[in-house]
């Protein structure tokens, strides 16, 4: 009867090993900064002044056929901004926009991840502004997961966003150079990366 039992328990805790297995995390994707990255453009009186984050961390757990555990996690740190004139960059580093000193991080935290079609999938969460908290929903197209073809022993998954956002809405700014027909207050963003996986 002892051998019985303790076969029955070893049986039920390899089984429950399995379950949990099957239904845990999604599958983690490490960034490729080499060929991502977070992209803004906004007016500038008659152009469109265009500039991206030098440095962020993207922590990605995706599966889409476990969308449940899938999550997307994106900190930002505003310093980092880069329009290609330093002037510039610090102005919005300044209190007039980012204020950089005192709030050092951009973060975005997803609280769902919905299969809307044509591989599309809405990623809601929190964003973290300024001190501030918004509700946000990122836009993401899956464009495909294939064995990396110059990387061996690695898949590589590819994603693209786009949406506009008022950056009054979220604080960036007060509205006085919108006011004076300088800086529009609409921003498109783009989202574009790559992410490598253990086969």
């Amino acid at each position: 009867m002892k051998k019985h039992s303790f076969l029955a328990i070893l049986a039920a805790v390899l089984f429950f090993t399995l379950i949990t297995q099957a239904s845990g995390q999604a599958r983690t994707w490490e960034l490729d900064k080499a060929h991502s990255n977070i992209y803004f453009s906004v007016d500038h009186i008659f152009s469109k002044v265009h500039g991206h984050f030098n440095d962020y961390t993207a922590e990605i757990n995706f599966d889409p056929t476990n969308l449940a555990d899938s999550s997307f996690v994106f900190e930002i740190e505003t310093k980092s901004i880069d329009t290609n004139i330093a002037k510039r960059d610090k102005h919005l580093q300044s209190d007039d926009f980012f204020g950089a000193g005192k709030f050092p991080m951009i973060k975005f935290s997803s609280e769902q991840v919905t299969d809307v079609g044509n591989n599309v999938y809405e990623v809601k969460g929190k964003l973290v502004l300024k001190g501030k908290t918004y509700d946000l929903t990122l836009p993401l197209t899956l464009a495909g997961i294939k064995a990396h073809p110059a990387v061996k022993g690695k898949d590589v998954i590819g994603f693209n966003g786009t949406m506009t956002i008022d950056r009054l809405e979220y604080g960036v700014g007060n509205g006085k150079f919108y006011q004076m027909g300088v800086v529009g207050k609409e921003v498109d963003i783009l989202v574009s990366m790559e992410l490598l996986g253990e086969k």
